[in-house]
């Protein structure tokens, strides 16, 4: 029917239901697809009340369905929707190619993408937390009767055994993430005691949180425009212009309806935004679903336990905008509650870094203090960790700064004459 080309993906069918309770999004499954690596040739569209519980679809689709494949020859059917084990195993077996739903297929992107000992680990126990369910679907020639008088089937020996290795590699593999997860935390311990704050990026995926984060600490991260492009979270200290450290981390990116399975298993990634002191959260400012998708993110926060940090709200990639100028947007009080900017092309980032140096000014005091002309070295040290405001230096050498510093740095001027300001 068709040439392929010699180097293409799986060709893959692509179905998308409407209905009354709930709505994913088209363009959405279109570019997970892509990021999968799939060739998407058909979309296959429709409306229901609700799903066919054998076949999530109607008899009526299901033909459509089945003649756009043998038409377009495709290798794979994408649904855009949960699939229970029964209704992929039933088209599966009406079909005659493979079925993955939406779960399946943003778990096998983050299996293409994971770059990390731990980030390799966490989707493999999420896969096998999902597969645990789907098991009998591998040993179709057997039976799949699990026991009982006159039910005994010769499948049974086999189904078992695969359920016990599978319960215990999903054993041994949350072992090695626990001790992973204890890693992390004494690094947010440690992070703690010295008083260094994180700031997490969070936000939908694709918008542009690598980016912003390779913009600010110059770290090289791989960035592209496609989903999940990025897993594993990545952390790197900055300092603000008022010489505060920060730490910040970049964080796996949101979805709609994100796989418990994914949630589960990145739980200790997840910990880097529910436990920062400030969460960045980088929105797409040309994403026509804007709302709907900062929604999403607040749902992923809520169930991380991350909703009641202070956030910042940063609209990314003004430059796609017209008549949209860098600016913050501030609350009744004076706090700024959302900053327009762009990390492509750097607009803006000013204003993003004098947001931040407001956030963690409250520990900042304002001293005068007057040094001697062989007081250099502390001269030098307050260059390193305090914002010099105002220095006037007399003709003898001595000077006197107008500084603002952190109250932890104080013992650096135990020797010096000091006012407050």
């Amino acid at each position: 029917m068709f040439d392929r080309p010699p180097d293409s993906g799986e060709r893959a069918i692509l179905v998308h239901i409407s209905f009354r309770y709930e709505q994913e999004n088209l363009f959405e499954l279109k570019e997970l697809a892509k990021s999968a690596g799939t060739d998407p040739v058909y979309v296959v569209t429709g409306s229901r009340q609700r799903p066919d519980p054998k076949y999530f679809i109607g008899i009526g689709k299901l033909d459509e369905l089945k003649a756009m494949i043998e038409q377009y020859e495709a290798d794979v059917v994408l649904f855009n929707h949960p699939l229970s084990p029964s209704q992929e195993r039933n088209l599966e077996k009406f079909l005659g190619v493979r079925v993955v739903d939406r779960n399946g297929l943003i778990l096998d992107i983050f299996a293409q993408r994971a770059q990390s000992f731990e980030g390799k680990l966490q989707v493999e126990l999420a896969q096998l937390k999902h597969l645990s369910t789907r098991l009998v679907r591998g040993w179709t020639h057997l039976e799949r009767q699990k026991g009982g008088i006159g039910l005994r089937g010769p499948g049974e020996t086999q189904l078992e055994t695969d359920r016990r290795l599978l319960a215990v590699r999903i054993k041994q593999i949350q072992q090695r993430l626990d001790k992973v997860d204890k890693q992390r935390h004494q690094g947010r311990s440690q992070r703690k005691k010295a008083e260094v704050p994180t700031v997490s990026l969070v936000g939908y995926t694709n918008a542009g949180k690598s980016t912003l984060f390779n913009t600010i600490t110059g770290a090289g991260i791989y960035v592209a425009d496609q989903l999940f492009a990025t897993l594993d979270p990545t952390l790197r200290s900055c300092v603000l212009p008022n010489n505060t450290d920060i730490v910040l981390a970049d964080t796996v990116g949101f979805i709609r309806h994100l796989p418990h399975e994914l949630v589960a298993a990145f739980k200790s990634t997840l910990q880097e935004a529910s436990e920062a002191e400030l969460l960045l959260h980088v929105i797409d400012a040309n994403a026509e679903d804007r709302d709907e998708i900062m929604h999403q993110v607040h749902l992923v926060l809520e169930e991380i336990g991350a909703d009641k940090i202070r956030r910042v709200e940063v609209f990314n990639k003004i430059d796609l905008l017209e008549n949209v100028q860098p600016h913050i947007d501030r609350d009744d009080a004076g706090n700024a509650i959302r900053v327009w900017i762009s990390a492509e092309t750097g607009l803006g980032l000013e204003l993003l870094y004098q947001v931040l140096t407001e956030q963690f000014a409250s520990s900042k005091l304002k001293k005068r203090c007057y040094l001697n002309a062989n007081q250099g070295d502390i001269r030098a040290k307050l260059s390193a960790c305090a914002q010099i405001l105002e220095e006037k230096i007399d003709d003898f050498g001595a000077s006197e700064l107008l500084i603002e510093i952190d109250a932890k740095h104080l013992g650096l001027l135990s020797s010096v004459k000091m006012e407050d300001v």
